[in-house]
């Protein structure tokens, strides 16, 4: 059964929800239904989800989407990661997946990373069917960690991810999720005064203690 239509909603689905995402989003439940790679309990959670974003106040559901996505790791797009994290591994997977795509023929936008998943189940798509979804099995994992983190939101982005476990033959099964720093307090820097501050020393409009030191003259040959 071919998945390839499937795949390439699931990917519109979790890109950005701007007004030509949302205004096709008729065409993606046709398409959804069309194909027949889901079942009716799947197909029902994504319309659910298509409903939330059609009825949404636009720029409500653009923010929402930035806060979901790309404001902590446990919830994002971009599977490395979930897999390096920060590691320097990161970079040489990175070409890698983009020689893949190179030689199947599909370049990536000038602003998008290769493994930003979206763009992963582009490529899926053109693969066959039985290729299609032993690629998924290899991200299983990633997708029920995704799947568990958006559930425990309650953010019906989950049943996208419940999708894709679905093409891949598996089932989800929530896992535990660690707390975790949103990305911002992560790579936050340091104040750069922080020692400079008034901690202390004296309060604000009270004499502060001066201590002065002479000069040693006779350092730099100069009579005393």
């Amino acid at each position: 059964m071919s998945i390839s239509l499937s795949l390439r909603v699931l990917a519109r689905l979790l890109g950005y929800p701007d007004a030509e995402m949302r205004a096709h989003l008729p065409a993606l439940r046709e398409a959804l239904r069309g194909e027949r790679a889901l079942g009716d309990a799947r197909l029902a959670e994504l319309d659910a989800l298509a409903d939330a974003l059609a009825g949404a106040d636009p720029l409500d559901a653009e923010a929402a989407y930035v806060q979901l996505f790309d404001r902590g790791r446990a919830t994002s797009l971009h599977l490395f990661e979930h897999v390096h994290g920060d590691s320097r591994d990161r970079g040489p997977a990175m070409i890698d997946l983009a020689q893949t795509y190179d030689q199947a023929g599909l370049h990536l936008a000038p602003d998008e990373l290769p493994d930003y998943l979206p763009a992963v189940l582009e490529f899926v798509s053109t693969q066959p069917p039985r290729e299609a979804r032993a690629f998924l099995g290899e991200m299983t994992h990633i997708f029920n960690a995704l799947f568990s983190a958006l559930r425990e939101r309650q953010r019906a982005y989950a049943s996208v991810l419940g999708a894709l476990l679905e093409l891949a033959g598996e089932k989800a099964q929530p896992v535990k999720v660690a707390p975790e720093e949103p990305l911002d307090a992560t790579w936050s820097e340091p104040p750069a005064f922080d020692g400079c501050s008034t901690k202390g020393q004296s309060r604000p409009g009270q004499p502060q203690p001066i201590r002065i030191v002479r000069k040693d003259n006779s350092a730099r040959g100069t009579p005393a």
